[in-house]
């Protein structure tokens, strides 16, 4: 599927991989340059932002990394004139964990062995606020996918860049189903115009508040059915049995992307609670 690019607002394009997982990565034009939010996962796609960006005669001036992930973040060394932002937790995860995973990748993708990473300088922890050029940019933290991540609201247009918090099936491997539902309630009720997902589709106005909506739910029932099962003593093998139209959702979203992501989170709920029985039965 080849890169697509849509129009969201006066001078808002929004980019969509065509070749992992439909990552988005937002630019936002000002008169005083260019904000990349996110970069896409192979360079041949971020080089063709970045060159979508200089045939206008400006330059990218800040490179916002909404969090640590390698599908986020691989891009941003094509951008060494930047000033990166992130959360301080996204500084952090990199600093553990970046170097040794970028050269496992580059081990089994060639099309990365030019990737380096650029590590994010200014950092915040709950919000940061930015004008560049007549954009309002209000960056905040929005935790439960990773510890990590932030959303991005552009005021004047009211769309909020909501990354990995909203996607197609919440997913909260490595992250806190809890944290997530929290971050999903502080976005209902915003009356924005377009929510950029962090993979798959933008939102209109009219599904933002259906899909908040759908995620919470498919949160809540996750949960209580993966508790249920562990009381009937319901095996890890069948875990995965509980389908993902069972939680509210759809399984065609992302070219089918989203069954795996739904098994994983079944298995990782599974293993956290069984753990926890564990816990409490030797305390």
């Amino acid at each position: 599927m080849p890169l697509k690019r849509d129009r969201v607002a006066d001078g808002v394009y929004v980019f969509t991989s065509g070749v992992y997982a439909e990552v988005t990565a937002t630019v936002i034009f000002t008169d005083a340059g260019a904000i990349l939010v996110d970069t896409l996962p192979f360079p041949q796609e971020t080089q063709r932002i970045r060159e979508f960006v200089a045939q206008r005669r400006i330059e990218v001036r800040y490179v916002v990394n909404t969090h640590s992930h390698a599908d986020h973040i691989y891009g941003t060394y094509l951008f060494p004139n930047a000033e990166v932002l992130a959360h301080y937790r996204c500084r952090r995860l990199m600093e553990r964990y970046a170097e040794a995973a970028l050269a496992e990748a580059k081990q089994q993708t060639p099309q990365l062995s030019d990737v380096v990473i650029r590590y994010p300088q200014l950092l915040f922890n709950e919000t940061m606020m930015i004008r560049v050029g007549g954009k309002t940019i209000e960056l905040t933290h929005s935790p439960g996918h990773s510890r990590d991540v932030i959303t991005v609201y552009v005021q004047e247009d009211r769309l909020l860049i909501a990354s990995d918090t909203v996607m197609p099936v919440p997913y909260i491997v490595g992250g806190n189903l809890d944290d997530l539902i929290l971050s999903l309630r502080a976005i209902k009720g915003k009356n924005l115009e377009n929510l950029v997902q962090g993979h798959g589709e933008v939102l209109l106005r009219g599904e933002i508040e259906e899909t908040l909506d759908a995620n919470i739910y498919y949160l809540e029932t996750v949960d209580r059915l993966v508790r249920e099962r562990i009381a009937r003593g319901v095996p890890r093998s069948r875990i995965t049995d509980i389908t993902i139209e069972e939680c509210g959702l759809s399984r065609v979203p992302l070219g089918g992307l989203v069954q795996k992501l739904h098994h994983a989170n079944l298995l990782m709920l599974y293993d956290n609670y069984r753990s926890e029985m564990r816990t409490r039965r030797l305390g």
